[in-house]
């Protein structure tokens, strides 16, 4: 027992499991007790009862051995439990005295060196970029650096005591480089090297041991970042070299360029003034048209017109609503048109009719959308009523935004040299991938039209119908010139690193990274949807308004290019005495052209006008719009 090692913590899991199997057994004994002890006979002669005499001795035999070996099951779990305390208290009673003497060892070399004996190097904090600290003189890993605050290096990593492992180092913040890993001492690996802050290299592996070890890979390069070394990624770190005897380090990978910006339409500020209504009117006239709406300062969206006045009386006509007010310059949308002013007069024989709407102003670029046509005014009469017109939308303004281009992946770090006799060097790292280009802009809606307005007449000497007029036409929606970024270009792969000068093989270089991805165009403007037409009701004759034509699609924009891939793959590593030559890296493949953007979708021509009456007939559904053409896709890397 003197060499025994136990684990309270697993023989405490172990008695556990055990009392959890003797409870299933002893609940399957009884559940068979009934059954088995008391077994009937076939027949009332003395064989079918000697059967069932012997059935029943060998059950109850059975239930006696059960109980003797649940007791000693029972017995044996308590003893595991009593076993797994007493370990545990003697592990809480003797951790302070060993922890109290691993003190007193360590403080004479914490005092003279600054460093414990035997024991770890302490970490360095997060955000500060501290060193990690070395490790015990005799034994004892280093600490990991912390990593830096923005544009703080982060921290080295610490080296090892003559038996460990160097610290890794600390990742860097924005634009600082990576930690360099923490050395080992006389046997051991090197430290692995910090991830570079964006746009900034990785930090280098640590050096193996001087006797023996491998030396340790470096940190991957930072991700490419806008106002960051120019957008272009980092460098991989180069892996750490052996000493005598070891691998060399593998090199790290270099950071995946920045992804270029979308293409975006500016966000309008706020609508400009609605414009006055226009003044109501009683009697056989016109009522006063509505007002423009108010134009838009820059990046302001245009007013919507004004109301046209209300007619009252037989034989009146509603006031033309005001159109929308123009957009303000800057990808702002154009106002919506008014709606026209209806016209009452229910007792009269005169034909009243509504006003008609106003149309809808244009947007301005880039990609400012077209105002919605307002609605035509109601007409309601004791004789023929006529609805008002829906007024037309407003045309989308193209867009010549385009995305930005993706930037250049970071090359991958060269392999660390083996040691000096026997090892293999280390692999080169791999190259970073270009970032893939922005989306352009899309070009702007168009409006929709105006719905007409409804007409509800009664009885006409004339035998004039109740007409509903016809909705306004869709705004046309424009074309998209913003082609999407082009993809940023791959890095280069790494060098392998040299084998051992005796016996060992040369790294493999690393591959080169792939070219970005090309963003994708563009996509064209909607068109507008055509207005309803205007419903119509009498007690003789109605004719349902026309629906309005659906506005045309814009054209998408071209795709950008595909990224080009890395110039090369890294070479490889010189072989030993003993040992060939690394392969050289792969070379990398250019990145996709971006899609064309889409074609703006059609606008739907307008449902015709509903008629009801003696004599009716509805309106005609208004004509679709012709959707735009998809741009072509960027050329291929």
């Amino acid at each position: 027992m003197s060499f025994l090692i136990a684990a309270p913590d697993m023989v405490a899991a172990a008695a556990t499991d055990l009392a959890s199997i003797g409870s299933t057994i002893n609940t399957a004994n009884a559940a068979a007790s009934a059954l088995t002890t008391s077994v009937a006979a076939a027949a009332a002669d003395e064989v079918s009862t000697a059967v069932a005499h012997v059935f029943d001795t060998y059950a109850q035999e059975y239930q006696t051995f059960g109980a003797h070996m649940a007791a000693f099951h029972d017995q044996f779990v308590q003893t595991l439990k009593t076993g797994a305390l007493a370990y545990t208290g003697a592990e809480a009673a003797n951790a302070s005295p060993l922890q109290e003497l691993l003190n007193a060892v360590n403080a004479p070399t914490q005092a003279l060196l600054g460093r414990p004996l035997i024991g770890n190097g302490t970490d360095g904090a997060p955000g500060t970029g501290a060193d990690g600290g070395a490790g015990g003189l005799l034994w004892g890993n280093g600490g990991n650096g912390g990593s830096g605050a923005a544009g703080q290096t982060g921290g080295d990593g610490g080296v090892a005591g003559l038996i460990g492992t160097g610290g890794n180092g600390g990742a860097g913040g924005i634009g600082a480089a990576g930690g360099m890993g923490g050395a080992a001492g006389l046997f051991g690996g090197g430290g692995v090297g910090g991830v570079g802050g964006a746009g900034a290299a990785g930090g280098s592996g640590g050096t193996g041991g001087l006797l023996l070890g491998d030396g340790g890979a470096g940190g991957m390069g930072g991700v490419g970042m806008a106002g960051v070394n120019g957008g272009v990624a980092g460098q991989g770190g180069s892996g750490g070299h052996a000493v005598l005897l070891g691998n060399g380090g593998a090199g790290g990978q270099g950071g995946t360029g920045m992804a270029g910006t979308d293409g975006t339409n500016p966000t309008p500020t706020g609508t400009a003034g609605t414009g006055a209504s226009g003044s109501p009117f009683s009697g056989d006239g016109h009522a006063g048209s509505g007002h423009t709406g108010d134009s838009g300062a820059p990046g302001e969206n245009g007013g919507t017109g004004g109301t046209g006045g209300e007619a009252t009386g037989a034989g009146g006509i509603g006031g033309t609503g005001g159109n929308g007010g123009a957009a303000g310059s800057g990808g702002a949308n154009g106002g919506d048109g008014g709606v026209g002013g209806a016209a009452t007069d229910t007792f009269g024989f005169d034909n009243n009719q509504g006003g008609n709407g106003g149309n809808g102003a244009n947007g301005s670029g880039p990609g400012g959308a077209g105002g919605a046509g307002g609605d035509g005014g109601a007409s309601t009469a004791g004789g023929a009523a006529t609805g008002g017109k829906g007024g037309h939308g407003g045309n989308g303004a193209a867009s010549d935004l385009s995305g930005g281009n993706g930037g250049a992946a970071g090359a991958g770090g060269n392999g660390g040299n083996a040691g000096l006799l026997v090892g293999n060097g280390g692999a080169g790292g791999t190259g970073g991938v270009g970032g893939s280009g922005g989306t352009g802009a899309a070009g702007g809606a168009g409006g929709a039209g105006g719905d007409g307005g409804t007409a509800t007449g009664n009885f006409d000497p004339t035998g004039t119908a109740a007409q509903g007029q016809e909705g306004g036409d869709g705004g046309s929606g424009a074309d998209s010139t913003g082609i999407g970024g082009n993809g940023g270009n791959g890095g280069v792969g790494g060098n392998g690193g040299n084998g051992g000068r005796l016996l060992g093989l040369g790294g493999a270089g690393g591959d080169a990274g792939n070219g970005g991805v090309g963003g994708t165009g563009g996509a064209g403007g909607a068109g507008g949807a055509g207005g309803h037409g205007g419903n119509a009701t009498s007690g003789q004759l109605s004719q349902g308004g026309n629906g309005g034509n659906g506005g045309g699609g814009g054209n998408g924009a071209d795709g950008g290019d595909g990224g080009a891939a890395g110039l090369s793959g890294g070479n490889g590593g010189q072989g030993g005495l003993i040992g060939v030559s690394g392969v050289d890296g792969a070379a990398g493949i250019g990145g996709r052209g971006g899609a064309g953007g889409a074609g703006g979708a059609l606008g739907a021509g307008g449902a015709g006008g509903i008629a009801e009456g003696l004599i009716h007939f509805d309106g005609d559904a208004g004509l679709n719009g012709v959707a735009g053409t998809a741009g072509n896709a960027g050329q291929h890397g």
